[in-house]
């Protein structure tokens, strides 16, 4: 059952970025997710206090040694932060596209989530941890420490921000990582299925994005 223990510490390390974008509270922040926190820090928030852009996901030549259990971790990791922002954006919303964008997150990201653990475990991948993955956790932090300042207008400007950014970031990992790198066609086949839902995902964002920014 090795496989479930691993897939029960990839649950764990999900749930850390859930905490950090729904504002969990209590015990220290593992110190794995401060590998690259000052430059995710920086790059996700502006001195006005509106997310900009995620850490970058591009581990250039070391792409390859990822293997697909750690391709398959990076991609259950990005789509937990994506659904628990989702959480965080229907909570605090004033904008009523802004909250259904929230809505659409944790469902699409969720359902992804659930096809994604189930093939794993199928075909028996242990999870395993990456600076990739690591990198994420650490950028979920950041964006929970400039949105949980936030509220209204503010707060929807800021998270349709952090979309545009993660969507674009995560669009760009997909094509120059994941899918390039994922060996099993079955794995392969899943990430090309919900790449099309990614673009339209920061499609939509970028729109919301537009009609926030018009006085």
């Amino acid at each position: 059952m090795i496989v479930m223990r691993g897939w029960t510490r990839l649950g764990v390390t999900v749930l850390a970025g859930v905490c950090a974008l729904t504002a969990c509270r209590g015990g220290e922040r593992d110190e794995r997710a401060d590998v690259g926190a000052t430059s995710a820090a920086t790059a996700m928030a502006e001195p006005g206090g509106v997310a900009t852009a995620p850490p970058s996901t591009d581990t250039g030549p070391t792409t390859s040694a990822l293997g697909d259990p750690g391709i398959a971790f990076v991609a259950v990791t990005a789509n937990s932060i994506d659904s628990a922002g989702g959480v965080m954006a229907e909570r605090k919303a004033k904008n009523p596209e802004v909250k259904a964008f929230g809505e659409r997150m944790q469902k699409d990201h969720g359902m992804v989530n659930k096809e994604a653990v189930a093939l794993v475990t199928k075909l028996n991948l242990t999870p395993t941890d990456n600076d990739i993955a690591r990198s994420l956790q650490a950028g979920a932090t950041a964006a929970q420490d400039t949105l949980n300042r936030l509220s209204g207008a503010a707060f929807d400007s800021a998270y349709i921000a952090h979309e545009v950014a993660s969507h674009t970031a995560l669009l760009e990992s997909l094509d120059r990582t994941l899918i390039p790198g994922a060996q099993n066609p079955e794995l392969k086949a899943l990430l090309v299925k919900v790449r099309p839902a990614v673009a339209a995902h920061l499609a939509l964002a970028q729109n919301i994005q537009g009609k926030l920014a018009k006085p």
